[in-house]
């Protein structure tokens, strides 16, 4: 009896084992491109305009001239704000800031490129790109030297996996190019 008793139970403890599962392979969710189109940006409070993509939202800050362009299928954010120069020395605090938070970016990033950029409206200014766990991946900035300034910075509202967002912010830069191709300031 103690025999089968004993039996009995080694046959429950090895039956009742789990299986080992293994792990599955690392794989990156597949990204669902929209259909690039365009909307002109226009506001009666801002002296400029351009064309943004028609999938992403504005979101107006409090600021006037201060927005956001919401991009939902991919959460990321392109942040904008135009400030109006009042002289020299404002001009070159701007310029000075955008290469003090290029410099932070650059603390985690792995590799920045600096492009000068200029459209055939007469808009000039430098972009400023990042590779590696960055907080943004793209700066730039457009200005007339004298009385314009607009800069817009792109960032993810999620966790930096410069991996899994490098196809998703390449697909956004060519829509930041867009945007600079068609930016003109509405006085000159």
């Amino acid at each position: 009896m103690r025999i089968l008793l004993a039996i009995s139970v080694s046959l429950l403890m090895f039956a009742c084992r789990e299986k080992q599962s293994l792990p599955k392979p690392r794989a990156f969710p597949r990204i669902e491109y929209p259909e690039r189109s365009y909307v002109d940006y226009q506001s009666a409070t801002c002296p400029f305009t351009f064309q943004y993509p028609s999938y992403a939202e504005l979101n107006a800050k409090d600021k006037d001239c201060w927005f956001d362009l919401f991009m939902t299928s991919f959460n990321a954010r392109l942040h904008c704000s135009y400030i109006p120069i009042k002289n020299r020395e404002e001009f070159d605090n701007l310029i000075r800031d955008a290469f003090q938070i290029g410099d932070r970016i650059n603390e985690r990033a792995n590799y920045q490129e600096e492009f000068k950029v200029n459209n055939k409206l007469g808009v000039g200014g430098l972009m400023m790109e990042w590779s590696g766990p960055a907080a943004s991946s793209v700066h730039f900035f457009l200005t007339d030297t004298t009385q314009h300034f607009f800069k817009a910075a792109l960032y993810y509202d999620s966790k930096v996996r410069p991996d899994s967002l490098a196809p998703i912010t390449d697909f956004i830069k060519e829509d930041i190019n867009h945007m600079i191709a068609t930016f003109k300031w509405l006085d000159k």
